[in-house]
């Protein structure tokens, strides 16, 4: 079966202090996140990578990454514009803030035709979640009924940072294991060893550190950016006072999916633990791990 790992490298990180944080070297030989990425999703068995990016940074991201990876699998570029709407629309008047992971997956419309796991670009994930999606997709479904997504689970208590706070899904699944809403929380710190976010009356509150999360990881059928393409402009319809900072979020897309009865996600529990580089003072911690895991035998010295 044909499938694609879908990279949303288009961000600007905002929080990381300059710099473009996908392609910031972490590995003992310059490799990026996406490099241990890529390397878990081909052992998984996704045999292409269509990478999300911005015209500005093409030719750093050419350089630093595509060229290592257009050697080892089929490559696909794609462009996410905030300027890319449907006919009738046209940017709000000093809309600088991109318009999200939604409209990103939708900027692939015309290169996407088979299954395919979307991911950020800028966190490492473990291989865990690659082999169980992968799986997950290779399964034959009938035809015709809601669509059929899949999520990768991680455990709340492997997905804090040391640098900072942090924004969670928190995922209310049914015994079946079937999606049944998203929370977004945000605030989220590691208080006295434990998860903490801020309530109604901003106060900490204690986190159960067993719960799952979304960690941005999905499976998909190709149809769902059909899906995504239906909804882009009734969003944009309904934009508001938000015109200059709404986005069309992928949790909030399928969360509204869920409810509608338009799909299904079943959630797969991985154990592995996260990292990525949300602040400038997680590169540091993020190569200390990358070496821990060539030592465990995870990964070679060099990809």
């Amino acid at each position: 079966m044909r499938s694609s790992i879908v990279f949303m490298a288009a961000g600007f990180g905002s929080r990381f202090g300059g710099g473009v944080k996908q392609i910031e070297p972490v590995g003992p030989n310059g490799e990026v996140l996406m490099d241990y990425a890529v390397h878990d999703a081909l052992a998984a068995g996704f045999d292409r990578a269509v990478f999300i990016i911005r015209k500005d940074i093409e030719a750093d991201f050419r350089a630093g990454v595509g060229k290592r990876v257009e050697k080892k699998c089929d490559v696909e570029y794609v462009y996410q514009d905030i300027a890319d709407l449907p006919a009738g629309f046209a940017l709000p008047e000093g809309r600088k803030k991109p318009w999200g992971t939604g409209q990103a997956v939708l900027a692939c419309r015309n290169v996407i035709r088979e299954p395919f796991c979307v991911l950020n670009a800028d966190d490492y994930y473990g291989a865990e979640a690659f082999r169980r999606i992968h799986a997950y997709l290779e399964q034959q479904r009938t035809q015709g009924g809601p669509l059929d997504l899949c999520m990768a689970g991680y455990v709340l208590g492997n997905t804090l940072s040391e640098s900072g706070a942090v924004t969670r899904a928190l995922c209310h699944a049914g015994e079946d294991g079937k999606l049944k809403g998203l929370v977004e929380t945000k605030g989220i710190v590691i208080e006295n060893g434990a998860p903490c976010a801020p309530g109604c009356d901003g106060k900490l509150r204690k986190l159960d550190a067993s719960a799952l999360v979304s960690m941005n990881i999905w499976g998909m059928p190709a149809s769902f950016i059909d899906y995504l393409e239906e909804g882009f402009a009734p969003f944009l319809s309904n934009l508001g006072d938000d015109a200059l900072t709404a986005e069309y979020l992928l949790p909030t897309i399928v969360g509204g999916m869920i409810q509608k009865g338009r799909g299904e996600v079943q959630v797969l529990p991985t154990g592995d633990k996260w990292f990525g580089m949300t602040y400038a003072e997680d590169k540091r911690q993020t190569q200390e791990k990358i070496r821990e895991l060539i030592a465990l035998g995870a990964y070679p010295e060099k990809l």
